[in-house]
C-alpha cells in the first residue's frame, strides 16, 4: 500500500522517504489533493547469464588480429582531434 505526502513535506523529508521507498514502500506525491508522481522502488530484473546462449549467433572474422590497411590506419594517426 502507498502512502501520500503532500509536496511541501517532502522538501523536509526527503532523505527519509528515499529511505522508505528504497526499503520496498511506495510514496504518492499530492499538490493540491491531486497525485502527480509516485516514487517506487527500481525493480532488478537481471537475468542470470547463460553460458552458450548466443552460441552460432556471433561470427569472428578470420583476419580480425590483422594489421588495419594503410588508409584506415593513417585516419588514427593522423586525425584533426585535439590532443589532451
Amino acid at each position: 500500500m502507498a502512502i501520500t505526502i503532500n509536496i511541501p513535506e517532502t522538501v523536509a523529508q526527503f532523505t527519509q522517504l528515499l529511505d522508505r521507498v528504497q526499503a520496498g514502500e511506495e510514496i504518492l506525491l499530492i499538490q493540491n489533493g491531486i497525485e502527480i508522481a509516485r516514487l517506487v522502488p527500481i525493480q532488478n530484473v537481471s537475468q542470470p547469464r547463460i553460458p552458450g546462449q548466443d552460441k552460432g549467433k556471433v561470427a569472428i572474422a578470420p583476419d580480425f588480429n590483422a594489421p588495419l590497411p594503410d588508409l584506415i590506419l593513417n585516419d588514427f594517426l593522423n586525425s584533426n582531434l585535439p590532443t589532451p
